[in-house]
């Protein structure tokens, strides 16, 4: 698992979808239909997926920290707060896990690109990211 798998499976529940279990689509597709009784088919029950608010989770955990950390605009206090190793090679690979184009030489900028992206993929993966927080 990559450092960004690491981010979803500390923030979302297990058997999300974005913790690489089935996908909805695919839960959909094998249990399409189910028989009715008479002989027609109707749709079958899925199980529901709550979507996650990551901002919820993370003031939670935040709240438990011993530090104070602004995890709302640092992507090294995020990934303290996820008990991640944030050190510049763990953020240089999570720049190329997330096909970062700028100069990973500028940590500053790249950091700022990292939180704004992590963000981004985790509303994309299922979770409610509020838009102050994707930037």
């Amino acid at each position: 698992m990559g450092i960004f798998g690491s981010i979803v499976s500390k923030i979302f529940p297990h058997g999300s979808k974005s913790m690489g279990g089935p996908s909805t689509e695919a839960q959909s597709t094998a249990s399409a239909t189910a028989p009715t009784g008479d002989g027609a088919t109707a749709p079958a029950p899925g199980p529901a997926m709550a979507e996650v608010d990551v901002e919820a989770v993370l003031e939670d955990l935040a709240s438990k920290a011993s530090e104070r950390l602004n995890w709302r605009s640092s992507i090294v206090d995020l990934m303290k707060l996820l008990g991640l190793d944030s050190s510049l090679s763990a953020r240089k690979e999570l720049a190329r896990e997330l096909h970062y184009s700028g100069d990973t030489e500028d940590s500053a900028a790249m950091n700022v690109w990292l939180h704004s992206h992590v963000m981004r993929k985790l509303a994309e993966n299922g979770g409610k990211v509020p838009d102050s927080l994707i930037g």
